[in-house]
């Protein structure tokens, strides 16, 4: 396996799973619809049914793979599903989670949201000790560190295992009759646990837990396992080094409104960063405008702090993806093209405050200001509802090189320049965590370059 493939591998995706509950393939079908937003190129689902794992997963959104004949023929009580994104290198139907194994210690199948970055190193551990990888994501480590273990039980092997990766995960394992639910040591990734009636869900949101009507129990802790059963929930815990460095980009971008993240409404946050904005960075101007869909609650905020009216001046078409999570550049620019319009009677002649949560590359940005500007706006003042995007990320979000971001090598005043706005300013990292009432630390590693782990 080449490890230039596992470096150039940043992936931002969803898991799903149930635990004793009927129907589970129709459940996590729901759970992954409401999950789409983090992986939109291909999803799957596993179950077990008396033992026997049954299996469907393909490229496209989670209603073009799944009809009701295919989720017929996943019968059983237990699953676990996925939705996955996936950047460089990593595409095609190989890399479709979740991934399933046969073993003589017993069958199971995994999935994981996140990003190994010690990967090549224990791509080459394994490989040089026999192990050969039907994929190039670094999710199926994991597998094949758990598959060395053959004579202990299989918690001891994912213990072990799980210290040996560094990075970001959420990783579900289910086997003939147990789910394993495990997160990074670092609480870079959300995942959370439900009950339903005498079973459980998993999810990678809360959201999904209200979309399948299961109750929010808690959120799974840095650093621990939990192994539901027909004992119920059991907690293991695999590392002492423990830290609550939620990803700042989960608040900001990734996660849907209606998700709580760590006792957090992400729509609260988002408001409340947009008041602070307001705050911080005011302008004179007639209304303000959000970029929808992720903007709106931060441009609410702003309007409400500034007391500018907020206006509709931008309309998303509902049937497009996301351009940030497009493959490639190319696609990216067709897309914001196909996916917004200005509504002319409402911007022309205005001096418009236009919010953002965030600005990657650019592209975006500047397009959707010359489209303002065409459509008749006076002024456009663009403020972004987190500070500026100026490292790589490597723990599973599309942001990979240096040369990728706009703010890496230039001024606040020289990105204004680029994107053609008449203003610009950004929130400052303070102002970020302190949007998130009782948080003490996020990993702002994007906006810092202080990694929380070694970079390998």
């Amino acid at each position: 396996m080449d490890n230039q493939e596992f470096r150039g591998l940043h992936e931002e995706c969803g898991v799903f799973g149930v635990y004793n509950v009927n129907d589970a393939a129709r459940l996590t079908y729901y759970g992954l619809h409401s999950l789409q937003h983090r992986g939109q190129e291909g999803c799957g689902i596993i179950t077990v049914n008396n033992g026997t794992f049954c299996k469907e997963r393909g490229l496209g959104l989670v209603t073009e793979v799944f009809k009701d004949e295919t989720l017929q023929a996943l019968p059983g009580n237990m699953a676990i599903g996925h939705v996955r994104y996936s950047t460089h290198g990593g595409g095609g139907i190989e890399n479709v989670q979740p991934f399933f194994f046969r073993h003589k210690t017993g069958n199971f199948a995994l999935a994981h949201n996140g990003n190994i970055i010690n990967a090549g190193q224990l791509a080459d551990y394994l490989e040089s000790r026999g192990s050969l990888f039907h994929s190039t994501s670094d999710s199926e480590i994991l597998a094949h560190l758990i598959r060395k273990k053959n004579n202990e039980p299989r918690i001891n092997a994912i213990k072990e295992a799980l210290n040996m990766l560094e990075g970001a995960f959420a990783f579900l394992i289910l086997t003939e009759n147990r789910l394993y639910v495990c997160r990074d040591k670092y609480g870079l990734r959300p995942l959370v646990i439900g009950t339903m009636g005498e079973g459980y869900i998993v999810a990678s949101e809360t959201c999904a837990l209200e979309a399948v009507g299961a109750t929010y129990l808690r959120d799974v802790e840095p650093g621990e396992i939990i192994c539901i059963d027909s004992e119920g929930l059991r907690s293991h815990s695999y590392s002492r080094f423990r830290r609550n460095k939620m990803c700042a980009m989960e608040y900001i971008y990734f996660s849907r409104p209606d998700s709580d993240i760590e006792g957090c409404n992400v729509h609260a946050f988002r408001k409340e960063s947009g008041r602070k904005l307001a705050h911080t960075a005011p302008v004179e101007a007639d209304i303000v405008i959000g970029v929808p869909d992720s903007s709106l609650s931060a441009a609410t905020g702003y309007a409400e702090e500034s007391g500018i009216p907020y206006e509709m001046g931008l309309i998303k078409s509902k049937y497009v993806g996301r351009t940030f999570i497009q493959p490639s550049q190319e696609m990216r620019e067709i897309g914001v093209k196909m996916k917004l319009s200005a509504v002319r009677s409402i911007v022309s002649g205005k001096r418009i405050i236009l919010i953002d949560d965030s600005i990657v590359r650019g592209t975006t940005s500047r397009k959707i200001v010359s489209m303002l500007r065409d459509a008749g706006a006076r002024e456009v003042h663009v403020r972004i509802a987190s500070p500026p995007l100026t490292h790589p990320c490597y723990y599973g979000v599309d942001i990979s090189e240096y040369d990728e971001l706009i703010s890496a090598h230039r001024s606040v005043e020289e990105v204004r320049q680029v994107i053609g706005a008449d203003t610009l300013a950004f929130l400052s990292r303070e102002d970020t965590l302190a949007s998130a009432p009782g948080r003490s630390d996020m990993c702002f590693a994007c906006f810092t370059g202080d990694y929380p782990t070694a970079l390998y």
